[in-house]
């Protein structure tokens, strides 16, 4: 499968930011404290301008109705958000699990929905932003799937069906997923090729995205290069909490530490 090179939106930072955050793929669920709480004392304590959360913030997103369930992990994790954006200006990328967040998610929280990709101008530089899923191109049967569900016509009727039915389809997909990464099947990662395309076309040099987990930087091309944002896990051993923090000097991955303390 290929991809054609998709059309840019712009984002010109104001004057005033002088340093910038990106996080993504921290997969946020209530089976998993730690990290939500290293996630809620992150929004709480960054000294950043601006935050930028590129996709896969939620493990999985089944509505905007949700937040409006009493004691929802939904309605939890939007008060947080609620509460930083009123600090600091927050946008949010869609990823490959929680693409039906919406209007109504967006404006609850008072962030910001970023179109995927985005061109982000700061410093006199301009940075490529993406949640990075659309760049693995060879998993053919994941970028089918992408094709059919950002249609309207298949997200009307799946947020048709009662909310219970969503969460249990959603559970259903979770364990799909789960036995899929324990049996050791591998996954696609970024097609250079396209990513360097991309780049070219965007008149920028450095490409933002997670979704692999598998943060690292690679050099595309002389003068290109895509930076690859860490998955979040609390639990884990050693803990992946990890921002990229971006300011006039260039990029800096910042390691965060676990707060969790079991009750």
């Amino acid at each position: 499968m290929t991809t054609t090179v998709p059309r840019f939106e712009e984002l010109a930072a104001p004057s005033h930011w002088r340093t910038v955050d990106f996080i993504s793929d921290l997969h946020l669920q209530a089976s998993e404290p730690a990290t939500v709480d290293a996630f809620t004392h992150y929004l709480a304590h960054t000294r950043a301008d601006a935050l930028f959360i590129l996709g896969d913030l939620f493990e999985v997103w089944v509505g905007d109705d949700a937040i409006a369930e009493a004691g929802s992990f939904e309605a939890q994790g939007c008060a947080a958000l609620a509460a930083a954006s009123k600090r600091m200006p927050v946008y949010f990328m869609h990823g490959n699990r929680d693409f039906l967040a919406g209007p109504g998610f967006a404006q609850h929280c008072g962030i910001t929905l970023l179109a995927d990709p985005t061109v982000l101008s700061f410093a006199g530089q301009r940075y490529l932003l993406s949640h990075g899923d659309l760049l693995c191109i060879d998993d053919v049967d994941y970028q089918r799937f992408r094709v059919q569900a950002r249609s309207s016509a298949w997200q009307q009727q799946f947020l048709s069906q009662p909310l219970a039915t969503r969460r249990a389809q959603a559970r259903g997909i979770r364990q799909e997923s789960e036995a899929r990464k324990q049996s050791g099947a591998s996954y696609a990662d970024v097609d250079q090729t396209a990513a360097a395309a991309w780049l070219h076309a965007a008149n920028a040099r450095t490409l933002i995205h997670g979704h692999t987990h598998k943060p690292a930087t690679h050099t595309l091309a002389p003068g290109l290069q895509r930076v690859v944002l860490s998955d979040w896990d609390a639990a884990a051993l050693p803990p992946r909490l990890e921002t990229l923090r971006l300011s006039a000097a260039g990029l800096e991955r910042i390691e965060l530490t676990p707060t969790y303390q079991p009750s």
